[in-house]
């Protein structure tokens, strides 16, 4: 069983390859199958990895049986698990509602969708931060493909931006790492945390450089401000699916900030000194830039794209602070957000082809021509998203709160989060009222929300309600996932 932990990278990579040779390569249904039938596969992978996550401690991979620190090691724990079935999720949902017929933009879709999975799953599961740097640099390469995919000028614009700030990112990720290895002498993650506490000042001193280069690094790849301007043009012009599978992209940088702070240096003492103070302002603002954004955008795809900021924001302050309770709220809420804003791709591509030429903006349209299964999929996804009872956002936001600790920060984070919950309330009304309420013109053809795309959007529209059915074993399971994270440190790099 042990051998299934490689498993979730191997997988997408396997498929990737099988799409490029015959019979699959002649055909187009051919790779739709391989395509959704691989999602799936890694998904019951992702499930069965959370299962034995769960009944046993942390376990430490060794590729090619080369011992820590010295090999290439993969690291499952309840964390990257849950990160692992979420990233499935996801993959399966994008895939289905691709293969209705956003695929045949070009021939290389379902391979590069599934060189993305295994960039991202590679990210979750490894434990050296040079190879972080590698799957960071396959999921990148697969993801500008990606956001080209159809081509389009609004693409190609987006996607020039987006290359340019990630191959600066990249390059800084490998300054921090020869910072890293310079000041402590490994990668490895395990063994990095347990030099901390050994090192001298000057080695300090460089490995704060470094984790100052890191900070900017991952705060790109999740969208922090104020490296969050990229994302509102590029996730908008994408395609709906790769759009929703986007969704999983700034939760990496996330991942990587979590993984890094809470786990490898939780023990330095500057990381609570100014490491945490800087993602505590930093996400508030973002928060706040976040909504502006949402208020200010003109269409549903802009606001889905800034409501990942608003996410963003919101998980970056909570990371900050550093304690169990915390990490728990995170990691559920960074679920319940995921999901949503991957639903709300899908739901405004639908809207947009029964509205005419009025597409998904706010402005008057055609009448939409399934008013009662994309306005009750607009009302579930929204409220949710805003933090209504019953769904998963309450019981996420109930958590984020309950985690802040008592003194100035709950004026802060509860202000931010209750006052962005209200604003988003209001803009998703206003866009819920124009979309279907206010109808010009007559009927004209739409594309059907049936079939393959009924079913990605009906995926990820109930996985709030079941947030909320299963809360309290999930809400138990992340409690244990964010202590498991916090002792992992203190093993051995050769004892798992």
């Amino acid at each position: 069983m042990n051998h299934l932990i490689i498993l979730p990278i191997i997988w997408p990579l396997l498929v990737a390859l099988l799409t490029l040779l015959p019979p699959f390569d002649r055909s187009l249904l051919l790779r739709r199958y391989l395509s959704v039938g691989g999602s799936v596969v890694l998904l019951v992978f992702s499930v069965l990895l959370a299962i034995q996550s769960t009944n046993s401690p942390a376990q430490l991979y060794q590729l090619g049986n080369w011992a820590a620190p010295f090999g290439i090691s993969l690291l499952l724990d309840q964390v990257s698990s849950l990160m692992l079935c979420l990233t499935a999720v996801l993959a399966v949902a994008s895939s289905l509602y691709a293969s209705s017929g956003e695929d045949e933009g070009g021939f290389f879709f379902h391979s590069l969708l599934h060189f993305q999975l295994m960039g991202i799953n590679g990210a979750f599961l490894t434990a050296d931060l040079f190879n972080l740097f590698v799957f960071f640099e396959v999921l990148l390469i697969a993801s500008y493909s990606l956001l080209i995919h159809g081509g389009g000028k609004a693409k190609t614009k987006a996607a020039v931006h987006y290359v340019i700030l990630n191959l600066v990112g990249s390059a800084l990720f490998l300054f921090a790492l020869a910072l890293i290895y310079g000041a402590s002498g490994t990668l490895n993650m395990l063994d990095l945390g347990a030099k901390v506490a050994t090192l001298s000042d000057t080695q300090l001193q460089l490995l704060q450089a470094a984790v100052a280069l890191l900070l900017v690094v991952f705060g790109l790849k999740a969208a922090v401000m104020p490296l969050h301007f990229w994302l509102g043009s590029a996730y908008s012009s994408v395609t709906p699916a790769v759009a929703a599978l986007f969704a999983i992209m700034t939760k990496v940088g996330i991942y990587s900030l979590l993984r890094v702070f809470a786990m490898v240096l939780q023990d330095a003492g500057f990381v609570a000194s100014w490491v945490f103070p800087v993602l505590w302002w930093t996400g508030l603002l973002t928060i706040v830039m976040g909504v502006l954004g949402v208020l200010a955008s003109e269409d549903l795809r802009k606001i889905a794209s800034y409501l990942v900021v608003v996410s963003v924001g919101t998980l970056v302050a909570m990371l900050s602070l550093g304690t169990p309770e915390s990490v728990q709220a995170l990691l559920y809420y960074l679920v319940h957000s995921t999901l949503a804003t991957a639903a709300l791709f899908l739901l405004a591509d639908l809207i947009a082809h029964q509205r005419g030429k009025a597409g998904d903006r706010l402005v008057n349209g055609r009448k939409i021509v399934q008013p009662v299964l994309l306005g009750s999929a607009f009302i579930v996804v929204a409220l949710s998203i805003v933090g209504m009872p019953p769904f998963s956002g309450f019981i996420g936001k109930l958590l984020l709160l309950q985690a802040v600790p008592q003194g100035e920060a709950i004026l802060w984070y509860w202000s931010a989060l209750l006052g962005s919950s209200l604003l988003l309330l209001i803009a998703l009304s206003r866009a819920g009222s124009i979309l279907f309420w206010q109808v010009a013109g007559a009927d004209t053809e739409a594309r059907m929300a049936g079939g393959r795309r009924g079913t990605a959007l009906v995926l990820l529209v109930l996985a709030s309600p079941l947030l909320s059915l299963f809360a309290g074993p999930l809400t138990d399971w992340c409690q244990a996932a964010a202590v498991q994270l916090q002792t992992i440190v203190n093993i051995s790099p050769g004892a798992l």
